[in-house]
């Protein structure tokens, strides 16, 4: 009888174990009704505009709109209904956009913020219009 070693027994007759990878994916950030509502009204006014502005790359924030050739920056605040249950009206939400748009304004941008109704309404593209008009 011969013997072999645990390395030529897996080698020879073990069949190779397949190594599952976790793959990361990044959700693709979908847009709310009142983001792509003032998309639309943007275009519609030829107003030039950046999606997903990052405007601190140190914290890697980013505006809902960057209006071109300004330093306005555009937030569309969504679930501001939902009863503290919305990211922008829970108490840690709530203090972590007061400290992105106090670092907004610390590096020179003003930044406007509306709701979703106020989007729908058109009194948010009224007032973008007067900005830059």
């Amino acid at each position: 009888m011969t013997s072999i070693s645990i390395a030529d027994y897996r080698a020879n007759y073990l069949k190779p174990r397949r190594v599952k990878r976790r793959v990361s994916v990044k959700k693709a950030k979908t847009v709310s009704k009142g983001e792509s509502t003032l998309i639309q009204h943007l275009k519609a006014y030829k107003i030039e505009f950046v999606q997903e502005f990052r405007f601190n790359l140190e914290r890697k924030w980013r505006a809902d709109f960057h209006l071109t050739g300004t330093k306005i920056l555009i937030e569309v605040e969504g679930g501001i209904w939902l009863g503290g249950k919305g990211r922008h009206t829970s108490g840690k939400g709530y203090l972590g956009d007061m400290e992105k748009y106090n670092s907004a304004t610390a590096l020179g941008y003003s930044v406007y913020r509306y709701s979703t109704e106020q989007v729908k309404s058109g009194k948010a593209i009224e007032e973008i219009r007067q900005m830059v008009g």
